[in-house]
């Protein structure tokens, strides 16, 4: 299974990658009803980092363990270590469309996994991803170009 979302940001490449370096950029980024608890993961990412977090759908919670590879400032991976699916990858993209704008490119390939409660928690999240990526479009855009327009020093 393949999932390509994509959405252009009024802010820098520096500030858009700086932003989803941040592990708490998760949470901020999530639409409710969904919560996201963190249980181990570093304040900013790097390449070999690991996130371990449960998702709440609900009363249904899903634990989540993801290690971060290929980190540079134009993207990076999350792969999911266990969790709800069989294979689960999630390349981020940063594309400078000029000194001002950057567009967020996400990928997702995944795989169900072969248990029978997974596969239908995972069927369930897969059929979400449009909604899911639309809110992290308008929230991304509405934190970061907020944060674009302020002076510098400004808090």
């Amino acid at each position: 299974m393949h999932y390509h979302h994509r959405f252009v940001v009024q802010a820098p490449l520096a500030v858009v990658a700086a932003f989803h370096s941040q592990s708490a950029s998760m949470g901020a980024i999530t639409p409710p009803p969904l919560v996201i608890r963190v249980h181990r993961a570093p304040e900013i990412m790097r390449a070999g980092d690991v996130m371990d977090f449960t998702m709440w759908f609900g009363f249904l919670p899903v634990r989540w363990v993801a290690r971060i590879e290929e980190f540079t400032e134009r993207r990076f991976v999350d792969r999911q270590l266990s969790g709800p699916f069989a294979r689960w990858e999630h390349v981020h993209a940063f594309e400078p469309l000029d000194d001002d704008r950057t567009a967020v490119i996400d990928d997702v390939t995944a795989e169900l996994s072969p248990n029978l409660l997974w596969k239908l928690v995972g069927l369930g999240m897969w059929i979400g991803l449009p909604i899911l990526f639309a809110y992290r479009g308008w929230k991304t855009r509405r934190l970061l170009q907020h944060e674009a327009r302020e002076p510098t020093g400004a808090g």
